[in-house]
């Protein structure tokens, strides 16, 4: 899917999109992932359902959703560049990725946020109904730990 807003391509065509300049904004500017090797962003490139948002050929927005495309996602490394917010862009993004007839079809979608909790709860979010039953093993230092 591609799509043309305000001036923006739009698209959820890889080929368009470049992995380095995604790399280059998580490693450097994300705090959920800074120092991230660029192979680990391949991966999980290759492996997820991405979105992202050009301007000239440049990418200046990205969003990945984890998923078995059949019962499960989790939303993940959303970003938009600080000179492209304010525009619509992450909205129009998750518009595009939610209304997809697979993604509404999936039982479950969650994500992690510190900051941008009025987005998605545009989208249906809402606080875990249950917290207590959600376990994790959490890793915060990993790639600080690799190099």
């Amino acid at each position: 899917m591609t799509v043309d807003y305000n001036g923006y391509i739009i698209t959820t065509d890889k080929q368009l999109m470049n992995v380095h300049e995604v790399h280059k904004w998580l490693t450097e500017k994300a705090y959920w992932c800074e120092g991230i090797p660029f192979e680990t962003v391949k991966a999980a490139f290759d492996n997820s359902f991405c979105i992202g948002a050009l301007l000239d050929g440049k990418q200046v927005a990205y969003a990945r959703l984890i998923t078995d495309y059949a019962v499960f996602g989790y939303l993940a490394d959303v970003y938009v560049e600080e000179t492209h917010r304010g525009k619509g862009i992450s909205k129009k993004m998750m518009e595009l990725i939610f209304n997809l007839d697979w993604v509404k079809g999936l039982r479950g979608i969650k994500l992690a946020t510190r900051d941008a909790h009025g987005l998605y709860e545009q989208f249906g979010f809402t606080a875990c109904k249950n917290p207590g039953g959600i376990m994790e093993i959490g890793r915060p230092d990993i790639y600080k730990q690799i190099q």
